[in-house]
């Protein structure tokens, strides 16, 4: 891996492998369509020399074939907001998958646990059968169906999943609002019941997986679960006040309450069909990645939400 195409490089998930990547001394083209977020992205990692910027859309795929012709690897961590998910994923995936299909590339695609619905009672690995019961897990099976499909031969993809995650990049995360106010030791809207253990990646700890999966040849045309901790909203309150030092409570946010907010924004809207995941959380094995690649990463809460607070804190505008 000499050096790869970044699609979505400014977002949460992107801008933690551009980091890793970067850290490990692999060119890395950061592709988007905001000129402005790419120049910030370069600005704020020092401009480093083996960064390249480049501007396009992710749906022309004319465009992210261009971006990729001197690429080893395409990593796909664009995202398609909530409200427009039914009508963009499929046509996103198509897109990426012509272009690394024009250019014989691997792509390695960042996904989420939709596809495998409620929680069966036990981890789950790569090979559970798919039971989604949400919208949005539906629509990703069919995206997996294109991905492997065998119409894309001359490309290699793989397909790697990740639990709700965290950190200092992460922009659109369900535990992201509690965290902007926990950093400031403010009272934090939890979405969810805050007892409940559900699993969250701390994204330095993501990017590193995803980049040990795509360097191994033998990962490719499967699927692959990145595995994180889990912890309950009361717990992250704990850690918080001994990080803040400060007195503070966690407000939960109900299936009901999500339904009268979701009048009025479409993306909480799109979030209430996903509420089953807060009571009855699914969890992720990582069998198959200690077996195949090895130890797998895991910062301590302690230390991960100490290192996302000092990030909020020293970038309030």
């Amino acid at each position: 891996m000499e050096k790869v195409l970044v699609l979505g490089a400014t977002g949460g998930t992107g801008k933690a492998l551009v980091q890793e990547l970067l850290t490990r001394g692999i060119g890395t083209i950061a592709f988007g369509r905001n000129q402005g977020a790419l120049e910030s992205l370069a600005n704020e990692l020092g401009n480093p020399e083996k960064l390249e910027l480049a501007l396009g859309d992710v749906f022309q795929w004319e465009s992210v074939r261009e971006a990729a012709k001197t690429a080893d690897i395409i990593f796909q961590t664009a995202n398609v907001p909530y409200h427009e998910m039914a009508d963009k994923s499929l046509l996103l995936a198509e897109s990426v998958m012509k272009a690394a299909q024009a250019n014989f590339q691997k792509i390695v695609f960042v996904d989420g646990i939709y596809v495998y619905g409620p929680n069966p009672g036990y981890v789950v690995e790569e090979s559970y059968l798919r039971k989604p019961n949400s919208k949005k897990g539906k629509i990703r099976i069919e995206m997996e169906k294109l991905i492997f499909s065998s119409s894309w031969l001359q490309s290699k993809p793989l397909i790697v999943r990740l639990p709700d995650y965290y950190g200092p990049t992460s922009k659109n995360a369900y535990l992201n609002p509690t965290l902007e106010g926990l950093a400031f030791g403010k009272p934090s809207l939890f979405i969810g019941e805050t007892g409940v253990k559900r699993e969250y990646i701390y994204l330095p700890d993501a990017a590193k997986m995803i980049v040990n999966v795509a360097s191994k040849e033998s990962s490719y045309r499967r699927n692959w679960n990145l595995p994180g901790q889990t912890i309950s909203g009361k717990e992250i309150l704990k850690i918080a006040k001994q990080i803040t030092g400060k007195k503070t409570f966690l407000i939960p946010i109900g299936k009901k309450t999500l339904m009268i907010a979701g009048i009025f924004d479409s993306f909480l809207r799109e979030v209430v069909e996903m509420m089953y995941l807060t009571k009855d959380p699914l969890v992720l094995s990582g069998v198959q990645y200690e077996r195949e690649i090895g130890t797998i990463p895991q910062t301590p809460f302690e230390k991960g939400l100490k290192e996302t607070f000092d990030f909020i804190r020293s970038n309030k505008k």
